[in-house]
């Protein structure tokens, strides 16, 4: 495990629990972002969690603060960039530089690896997550695509170093 400061915690995870409470997290942090009621449950998204953890050479980040989990990173590398599927941080988190934490953790992860930039995709009107990814170096590259379930248009932004 290792200590970004003096609460927060990251270690990698790939157990049942691990996915579950990911799971927990964006779907709750989805729903108050979209404005719906909050689910009990992260069950709905554990297949799309499940589906990018099959991918060769995949991780799930889990971020804790005192025993509980507050955030997540699922990544994958590709020939010279490493793809961050899914970045989300509970709701009661927002704002306590968790999202940025986790950033820099995958961003030394990936140099550790030999990639030479951070990738993903993200929902259009996500001004949040815009935020936290324009302040950590990314830019977006205009590509856009409309997301096969959601049906919510997504752009595409690097991160190079």
């Amino acid at each position: 495990m290792n200590s970004l400061d003096d609460e927060l915690q990251l270690a990698l995870n790939l157990e049942p629990n691990g996915v579950n409470e990911a799971a927990l997290i964006w779907a709750r942090a989805t729903a108050l972002r979209d404005q719906r009621p909050e689910p009990l449950t992260g069950e709905e998204k554990i297949p799309g969690i499940q589906r990018r953890l099959h991918l060769e050479g995949s991780k799930l980040l889990l971020a804790s603060r005192e025993d509980s989990y507050v955030g997540f990173a699922l990544f994958a590398p590709h020939k010279e960039s490493l793809e961050i599927f899914y970045l989300a941080v509970a709701p009661d988190a927002w704002g306590s530089g968790v999202a940025s934490s986790l950033l820099v953790a995958v961003e030394d992860y990936a140099r550790s690896i030999g990639c030479a930039a951070l990738e993903l995709w993200v929902i259009n009107d996500n001004n949040r997550a815009l935020g936290v990814y324009e302040r950590s170096g990314f830019v977006d590259t205009e590509h856009v695509k409309r997301d096969e379930s959601s049906g919510q248009i997504e752009r595409r932004m690097l991160k190079q170093f």
